[in-house]
């Protein structure tokens, strides 16, 4: 019988990474563009909308029959399960693990768009009134995930808008922390699609060229796709089977400020929040982090709410921050997994990747992010995941102890 329980003794490492985004189809394609600073916003392709040549985003240039080869079969799956199919393949490569018929092993999945893409296929093809879309909601991805490659203990889906795949992250480290599982892969996929496409549109934050995350000329974000998975586990695991650390989770901060359902807190109190219990977590100061990830989606609301927020935190010491979002665009329900990716990244090769097209601070904050990719000692990450209606979440990523 499992006993479960608070072990304080155990450390939540990542063993595996995979990606797929609008800058790569594997992880070292996406750090190929992240170091030679090339963005994945350009103009849609795939996106069958009457808005499309509007807009930008940060879609990638596959179609669907084309991510199929992949994979090892194609059953007209939902766009955002092709990716996770794709992502969370190189995560168990990556990690060496090919067997889930043994131990205490489960599967995290943040998305918000679901199957949802499909289901606009069906309909614009006519579709009874009485048919059932079993893609439609947004747990299909992660039951097809566990079927495809066995994953039988622990099964759950999070869907909290962009902040859904920090969550899931932050929920795995925690259901290990508290001896309920000894691996889970964790991650999330999101596609565009027309409804979310059109649901930006309608509330004017879409910038028609690409994204200046936390600059004080910023007209709004680009949406993007992708899909993202972390393959965490117990530190006594990773040894049992002698697999390499690439970092380790020690933070997470998870809060709802309950302000607006689209809107950040004027005040930042959710942003706060949430980045000053993942640092209080980790048991490091302030000044140990390195680099921040920001949420950074280019809307006047938000990076504005997050400034506010870091500059509460950190006052006039300030780490090196920047934005991913400006290569890959906005992949909501993905984002959280996506930016994680890089966040490890950043500590397993000791860089800082570029806030691209910044040119002038917002406001009076004097907060410069970093403009230009290089090379640094990187020990402690913070990645942050700020959602619609609040949900707040920061996750704190460290180099893995000796």
């Amino acid at each position: 019988m499992v006993k479960s329980g608070i072990n304080i003794n155990t450390n939540v490492v990542v063993t595996g990474l995979g990606i797929i985004s609008s800058i790569g189809n594997s992880l070292n394609e996406c750090v190929h563009s992240l170091r030679n600073e090339q963005t994945g916003i350009r103009p849609i392709q795939h996106l069958n909308s009457i808005h499309k040549n509007d807009f930008v985003a940060g879609e990638i240039p596959l179609s669907n029959k084309e991510l199929a080869k992949y994979i090892d079969n194609f059953d007209d799956l939902p766009r955002t399960t092709l990716l996770a199919l794709i992502a969370a393949r190189e995560a168990l490569e990556s990690a060496k693990f090919n067997s889930f018929n043994s131990g205490r092993n489960g599967i995290i999945l943040g998305t918000t768009v679901g199957g949802m893409d499909k289901t606009e296929r069906s309909y614009l093809k006519g579709i009874h009134p009485t048919e059932y879309i079993p893609s439609h909601h947004c747990g299909f991805t992660t039951s097809y995930i566990s079927k495809h490659f066995g994953i039988r203990h622990y099964s759950n889906t999070i869907s909290t808008a962009c902040s859904s795949a920090a969550n899931a992250i932050m929920l795995g480290a925690r259901m290990i922390k508290n001896n309920l599982l000894d691996t889970v892969l964790v991650g999330g996929s999101d596609s565009l699609s027309l409804f979310t496409f059109n649901g930006f549109r309608s509330l004017m934050i879409l910038d028609q060229e690409p994204c200046k995350p936390f600059s004080d000329d910023r007209k709004g974000l680009n949406l993007g796709e992708g899909a993202a998975f972390l393959f965490m586990e117990s530190s006594e695991s990773a040894k049992q089977r002698g697999i390499e650390e690439l970092c380790e989770v020690t933070g997470y901060g998870n809060c709802n400020d309950a302000f607006h359902q689209t809107a950040s807190s004027p005040d930042g109190r959710g942003p706060y929040k949430a980045m000053n219990t993942a640092i209080k977590i980790s048991k490091i100061s302030e000044k140990e982090i390195d680099y921040i990830n920001v949420h950074g989606t280019g809307t006047d609301n938000n990076d504005l709410t997050e400034a506010i927020a870091l500059k509460n935190i950190f006052r006039e010491e300030m780490p090196d921050f920047s934005s991913t979002k400006s290569f890959t665009g906005h992949c909501l329900g993905a984002a959280g997994a996506i930016e994680a990716v890089f966040s490890a990244t950043s500590i397993l090769y000791n860089e800082l990747y570029s806030n691209l097209r910044f040119s002038k601070p917002i406001g009076n904050y004097n907060l410069v992010p970093v403009t230009k990719y290089h090379k640094k000692q990187v020990n402690n990450v913070l990645s942050n995941s700020f959602g619609f209606g609040g949900c707040d979440t920061s996750l704190l990523f460290s180099k893995p102890a000796l």
